[in-house]
Parts: C-alpha cells; sequence; structure tokens
C-alpha cells in the first residue's frame, strides 16, 4: 500500500510538473506572438540559431567559404550568399526542434574590399552575418513566418539606432527594415537572389 502511494504522488507530481510547463510554453508563445521584434525571447531564439550555425560551420571561425560577388545596400558591397536546412530547439541528442530553411548572408565591406580581397582575408572584412530562418508555422502568417537577425561576425546582435537588438519580426510594419525590403518581392516568399 505504501508503494501504491509513493507511485501515486510521484504521478500526481509529474503530471502538474508537465502541465505547468506545457502552459509555460503557450504563455511564452502567446506573449512573443504579440511582439514586434527584438523581445527577450527573439534573442533567446538568436542565440539559439547562431549556436547551430556555427555547429554547422556556417559563422564562426571554421565558416566554410562561399562564392563572394557584388553586394548593394543595405548589406555589404561584397555577399555570400548560402541557403541550407538547420534544426533549432533540438535536445543533446539531436531530438526534436524546428528543422527548417536558413538564408544566411554574409556582409563584407571596408577599405580595400573586393571579391579578391574577401576571398583571400573574409575575417578582415566581414562586418556583419543577415540570416532568415522559417520558423513554425503561424510565427508571423503575414510575412511567410520568416524569422530575421542581424548578428556582428562574434555572434552577438546588432542593434539599432534605439538600442534594439535586431532579431524577430524586424521592423514589422515599418516603412524600412528588413521586412518592408523583402516585401517587394514577397510573391518569391521574400527572397531576393543573387546579384551576379
Amino acid at each position: 500500500m505504501i508503494e501504491f502511494k509513493k507511485l501515486l504522488v510521484a504521478t500526481v507530481a509529474a503530471s502538474a510538473a508537465v502541465i505547468f510547463v506545457a502552459g509555460l510554453s503557450i504563455s511564452d508563445t502567446r506573449s512573443a506572438e504579440g511582439k514586434q521584434c527584438c523581445d527577450d525571447a527573439s534573442v533567446k531564439y538568436a542565440q539559439d540559431l547562431w549556436a547551430i550555425l556555427v555547429k554547422r560551420d556556417l559563422v564562426g571561425p571554421d565558416m566554410e567559404a562561399d562564392t563572394p560577388y557584388k553586394g548593394q545596400a543595405p548589406h555589404g558591397a561584397i555577399l555570400e550568399t548560402i541557403d541550407t536546412t538547420v534544426t533549432v530547439g533540438s535536445n543533446f541528442l539531436g531530438f526534436g526542434g524546428h528543422k527548417s530553411e536558413v538564408i544566411l548572408k554574409r556582409n563584407y565591406g571596408g577599405d580595400g574590399v573586393s571579391i579578391d580581397a574577401v576571398s583571400k582575408d573574409r575575417a578582415k572584412f566581414l562586418k556583419a552575418i543577415t540570416v532568415m530562418f522559417k520558423r513554425e508555422k503561424g510565427y508571423d502568417p503575414e510575412n511567410n513566418d520568416w524569422f530575421w537577425v542581424k548578428y556582428k561576425p562574434d555572434g552577438s546582435l546588432h542593434t539599432n539606432p534605439k538600442g534594439m537588438k535586431l532579431a524577430g519580426r524586424v521592423m514589422k510594419g515599418k516603412d524600412k527594415g528588413c521586412i518592408a525590403c523583402h516585401a517587394a518581392v514577397k510573391e518569391k516568399d521574400y527572397r531576393f537572389g543573387k546579384q551576379n
């Protein structure tokens, strides 16, 4: 009888914990949906995304080279664009998480920047890494569920003039910014091609 009571108490406690955690997840999602950008949840998601990009050698000191090409504002004079798939939020065994497309643009600039110079010394000219990651359905349906982020070469986040970290639904509903610019190609799922 004592073993049965212990089992019952353990089952009730585990069930309560699951309900509590599920409730937190739902309330976190709801509060994140109401934010336009740059909230703590978006910053955390951007950090998790960066960790995966480093692990895949898409950013960081061991990043794989791609073919640089001439860019334009607001990105860099020279760019590299990589379109691949990554999983964000999986556990330590690699299970779970959200697997989706990521479009990563390395933005190069500075004195002496050229395709040849970037090919020889990427780290010297790398100014930013701008990323679009396709979030789960319903994240931002008006803008095809893209998550936008602008990283510095070290993985920290760029900020706008008001000090807001650029991660999430960046400048949603505004006349300028990531979403407004890419809305010009909304029929192409907000994607600009390489301008070679």
